[in-house]
């Protein structure tokens, strides 16, 4: 059987259109298995950012300055996560506090924070081997400023589906080895990637749990004629191309693990009366996104007193999409720091 048609062609193809729009490209060697970081880009950051924290990194340590950056970079994501690492950084005795993204300015008054915006480096490694004793490959995994944010399985559906995709998430890819007991830093929930993504050539599914079988996928498409799937494309794109142009491209993807990813927690009750706190890692479905970036990008574009209606289906996260939009529009600046908003009133019949 011809080859054409082979997941490898359509990563590459990805892998190529990400390069175009600005990622770097890494190979699988330049990844620490050990702490799952893609070590060049952290240290780049830091020195290009906070020049002044790496020399007295380096001044208090000497050889062992990236080996204490590491350790203490490793305890900050197991005992908050990623996301509140990428956002809020951690701090090193000595040396103070070390920042490990930079959120896009609200306005431009700031030289440094705008500088600092631009420094982030995003990288993509495709066929990613992150297991010591096992050959296992990832057929993409993303990078901001060396920690790993999303990984992607890919399929094709000349050969298969979305669902053989999901298949290979659940049986291979679990967060402790069990033959080891090994954890496995970029699969753990909360410490690794945020958002798993099984991508065909024509449907994509997201999880923020790896759980091995109880591991449990939502859509990631924008849907097609009301129903599931995505639409054709007339200009001979995948139906996914969606996801490397739009949801990829640099600024949005910044802005997603700054504005739109957050932990949930609510309190549970098993059926002998024990309660105790579920987490949940919360990672917009696509409508959610789209929905919350149109209206934001018009709402700074036209000023107050603009009507909007956006219509949810039974279960599909409006209570997040209004978060988002209202925690957006009080942020909205123009660009001489004038609030666009004062406040935002939510209405709601709701008691949560």
């Amino acid at each position: 059987m011809s080859d054409l048609h082979h997941e490898k062609h359509l990563e590459a193809y990805i892998v190529q259109k990400l390069e175009a729009q600005g990622w770097l490209v890494g190979i699988s060697a330049d990844y620490d298995k050990d702490y799952a970081i893609f070590t060049a880009d952290l240290v780049d950051w830091i020195k290009q950012t906070q020049p002044a924290k790496w020399d007295k990194l380096v001044a208090l340590n000497g050889d062992n300055a990236l080996k204490v950056l590491k350790n203490r970079l490793d305890q900050a994501l197991e005992k908050h996560g990623t996301v509140q690492v990428l956002r809020r950084g951690f701090d090193i005795a000595g040396c103070g506090h070390i920042d490990v993204s930079e959120a896009a300015p609200e306005d431009q008054r700031n030289q440094d924070v705008l500088a600092r915006y631009a420094a982030n480096r995003l990288r993509v490694v495709p066929q990613l081997r992150y297991h010591h004793s096992a050959d296992f490959e990832i057929d993409l995994v993303f990078f901001i400023n060396g920690l790993p944010v999303a990984t992607v399985e890919l399929k094709t559906d000349f050969v298969q589906s979305v669902e053989a995709a999901k298949q290979q998430y659940r049986e291979d890819r679990l967060p402790i080895d069990p033959r080891t007991k090994r954890k496995e830093p970029l699969l753990t929930f909360k410490r690794g990637a945020v958002v798993h993504f099984a991508m065909s050539d024509s449907e994509i599914w997201m999880t923020t749990k790896l759980a091995g079988e109880n591991t449990f996928f939502l859509p990631f498409n924008k849907g097609r004629d009301g129903r599931a799937g995505n639409p054709a494309r007339d200009d001979g794109e995948y139906p996914v191309a969606y996801f490397w142009e739009d949801v990829l491209q640099r600024d949005a993807w910044l802005r997603i693990f700054h504005s739109f990813v957050y932990v949930e927690k609510r309190e549970v009750v098993d059926l002998k009366g024990n309660w105790s706190t579920k987490e949940t890692l919360i990672f917009p479905r696509f409508h959610q996104w789209d929905a919350v970036n149109k209206m934001i990008a018009d709402a700074k574009a036209k000023g107050p007193g603009q009507a909007y209606l956006c219509e949810h289906s039974a279960g599909s996260g409006k209570t997040s999409t209004i978060a988002w939009t209202a925690h957006d529009l009080v942020k909205l600046r123009q660009d001489d720091g004038t609030p666009i908003f004062d406040a935002a009133i939510i209405v709601t019949d709701r008691n949560v």
